[in-house]
């Protein structure tokens, strides 16, 4: 799977990452992963509050809810296998500065596609990083979990660029996701440092 024909992400994560910093730090990692899966559980359930009239995604958004818990639940029986505990929830600074790009007003449509292209991103660059961890780190167990993820994670992208295209009247979904695309590569500049899926 090629970033630049798929996901269209400008900026790939530099494989080093994770031999230099994840690798060191599984528990860390597992932590912060475990917590990405239960907000975007809460994504979704945020954008069924937000949108019931639109019954195509509040049915789409329930198999997500279930979905992403279900990888939460496994994210923490790996926790578990390995004697860990779920640590406190982490501060997830690239969702923040992502979510700063959002139209904040400019109507209901507009803040719509916003949430869900801002998803979306969200999806791409987990299933990116999910892919370069699958195919990097030296732990059979996780690279096989992650390969696995990387699939999901790419179909969750799909379904939220296909939503927004679907809902679409006066936006040119392209156009605005191009934007985002050109804004997350400068965010993403400063990650890839900490051993957090986003970090």
């Amino acid at each position: 799977m090629s970033e630049k024909t798929i996901l269209k992400l400008q900026l790939p994560t530099d494989p080093t990452w994770v031999k230099n910093v994840v690798e060191s730090n599984i528990a860390e990692l597992l932590t912060d992963h475990a917590y990405c899966e239960q907000k975007a559980a809460t994504n979704a359930i945020t954008l069924i509050v937000q949108n019931p009239n639109l019954s195509d995604l509040v049915q789409q958004m329930i198999a997500l809810v279930q979905e992403e818990m279900d990888h939460f639940r496994r994210v923490h029986e790996i926790i578990l296998q390995r004697g860990f505990v779920l640590g406190k929830e982490r501060k997830d600074d690239y969702v923040n500065e992502l979510r700063k790009f959002i139209i904040i007003g400019g109507g209901r449509e507009a803040q719509l596609i916003d949430r869900l292209l801002f998803s979306a991103m969200i999806e791409a660059r987990s299933c990116e990083r999910f892919k370069v961890l699958s195919e990097n780190i030296n732990d059979e167990q996780l690279s096989a979990f992650y390969y696995e993820l990387m699939i999901s994670e790419a179909t969750h992208y799909t379904m939220f660029i296909n939503l927004a295209k679907k809902h679409a009247v006066n936006i040119d979904v392209d156009k605005r996701w191009k934007e985002f695309l050109a804004y997350e590569a400068q965010v993403v500049k400063n990650y890839g440092k900490a051993e957090t899926i986003h970090g």
